[in-house]
């Protein structure tokens, strides 16, 4: 759905001009875009379902430059909306009509390397895969790799606390960051951690991490790389049914073994996937699994047979071990090809991110069946399985009256079911405007008023990123008066950072 620009109100037009014109003087002229068609390229993110144009966009190249931005913003109460790379999928870079867009697209550069502290200091805008790129020549790598990794930033994958296929072993975003720059509300620059392992005092690296774009924006990023494991190898699984795939994922890790990855995909995911990459999948079974094993070549080589034989233990029909490193990568081309393979076979589709306990895995697929039915829309089924991340694929045509209302209601019953089997919300993608409204059907009003005393403590005025995540916004002198007794919400004072 598309919202609209204010009304055409003179005062509103006079208000928008000035805004433009002192942007203009705070960072290069061309830096400040106003023209409605050009605006149209930053009216959504990767959720393309919500369409919103911003009233002005502004493109800072420095930090002085954005905390020059925020300063302004704050003094005149001027909303402000982050933005990346626009590959995110909850709506948490939508903009605002009566905000700016503030993008990060111009902060691209690899600012360090430092092998010997295995780290390197880069800006936000710097591509994931581009700082695997930087240093693989000497034998580095950085571990998560989002499907999006060509395109998507290192700023927004800490604002969103981004995954990846190999995070069940080298974990997400939150687990690979070891410093961030990042520049408050206010226009104050602050440094959180650095090159060191652990921060002493507050953990306001894992507070700013997944933080959405509410509290601060980020200016820099310090991540940690890894050696490049000696070797690896993985196994494509087929099963006849997804309830085996899922037993085998559990008897995996129940028997001690933690691969760098393990991903699923039902038989429509398969189909389309084989159809668009030519990955090698088999098209004559409903379920497969890659199963990634890395380390030294002799635990690699046991560890691939004890999976292949859990795996014919669950009920596998098909078993290939990648011959060499091209196979290996062909096998997770598909994988990472899944979301754009969906577009072959519908015109649209809703990308659903819920995150669920793994001996739950068969329940929640056939309780996914049945909704289909019920929907009257079908679903292509991709995730990583080892982590119980769930990515179903509801696919649908907006231009039939009615089917995205019904992609929503579907894919809203889907991350209500993932809370109602032990798990949550969000694995990766974040809360946004997508799964906003769906926040009381994991948290109460404690929790929430918990969460947004954090943001007023940040941005007491609200200016950052307003109408995400949260359902209900409080103000924060509302929240300040508010206390808790007796299981009722309160709170006695309202720290500032």
């Amino acid at each position: 759905m598309t919202l609209c620009m204010p009304a055409a109100d003179p005062a509103v037009m006079v208000r928008r001009a000035s805004i433009a014109e002192a942007l203009r003087g705070l960072v290069p002229p061309a830096n400040v875009i106003t023209e409605e068609e050009t605006l149209r390229a930053y009216d959504s993110d990767g959720l393309t379902a919500y369409r919103q144009p911003p009233m002005i966009v502004v493109l800072p190249e420095t930090t002085a430059q954005v905390s020059a931005i925020l300063k302004y913003c704050a003094r005149e109460g001027i909303k402000v909306v982050p933005r990346g790379s626009g590959t995110g999928l909850s709506g948490g870079a939508l903009p605002l009509a009566d905000g700016i867009t503030l993008g990060l697209g111009k902060f691209k550069r690899i600012l360090e390397i430092d092998y010997p502290n295995r780290c390197i200091r880069a800006q936000p805008g710097v591509t994931n895969l581009a700082l695997t790129q930087a240093v693989q020549h000497a034998g580095f790598y950085y571990a998560p790799d989002p499907s999006s990794q060509i395109a998507c930033s290192i700023g927004g994958n800490v604002a969103e606390n981004s995954g990846g296929v190999h995070c069940l072993k080298y974990g997400v975003t939150s687990n690979n960051i070891l410093g961030l720059e990042a520049v408050l509300i206010d226009g104050t620059v602050v440094t959180i951690g650095g090159k060191h392992l652990d921060a002493g005092g507050y953990d306001l690296l894992g507070v700013m991490t997944g933080s959405e774009g509410l509290l601060a924006v980020i200016t820099e990023v310090t991540v940690r790389i890894l050696p490049k494991p000696t070797a690896a190898k993985a196994l494509l699984l087929g099963f006849p049914s997804n309830e085996a795939a899922g037993i085998c994922v559990s008897a995996v890790i129940a028997g001690g073994i933690i691969p760098a990855g393990m991903e699923m995909m039902d038989r429509p995911a398969i189909h389309a996937v084989e159809n668009f990459v030519h990955a090698g999948y088999p098209l004559d079974v409903e379920a497969i699994l890659i199963v990634e094993l890395d380390g030294p070549p002799s635990e690699v080589e046991e560890l691939i047979a004890r999976v292949a034989a859990l795996a014919r233990e669950a009920g596998a029909c098909y078993c290939r071990i990648s011959a060499n490193e091209a196979e290996r990568l062909a096998f997770w081309s598909g994988r990472k090809n899944a979301f754009p393979a969906a577009g072959r076979i519908s015109p649209d589709y809703y990308c659903m991110d819920g995150t669920i306990p793994r001996g739950a895995l068969a329940k929640v697929l056939a309780r996914i069946r049945e909704m289909e039915t019920r929907f009257g829309l079908s679903v292509a089924n991709v995730f990583h399985a080892g982590d119980g991340n769930l990515h179903p694929l509801i696919l649908y045509d907006a231009n039939k009256p009615g089917e995205l209302a019904r992609a929503e209601a579907f894919g809203a019953e889907i991350l209500k079911l993932c809370v109602e089997v032990g798990g949550v919300l969000t694995g990766e993608h974040g809360v946004g405007v997508e799964k906003r409204d769906l926040m009381p059907a994991m948290f109460n009003d404690i929790d929430l008023a918990q969460q947004q005393r954090l943001k007023c403590a940040f941005d007491p005025e609200g200016l950052l990123n307003p109408g995400k995540v949260f359902p209900t916004l409080h103000r924060c002198a509302e929240l300040g008066r508010m206390h808790v007794h007796g299981g009722k919400t309160a709170f006695a004072g309202l720290p500032r950072f």
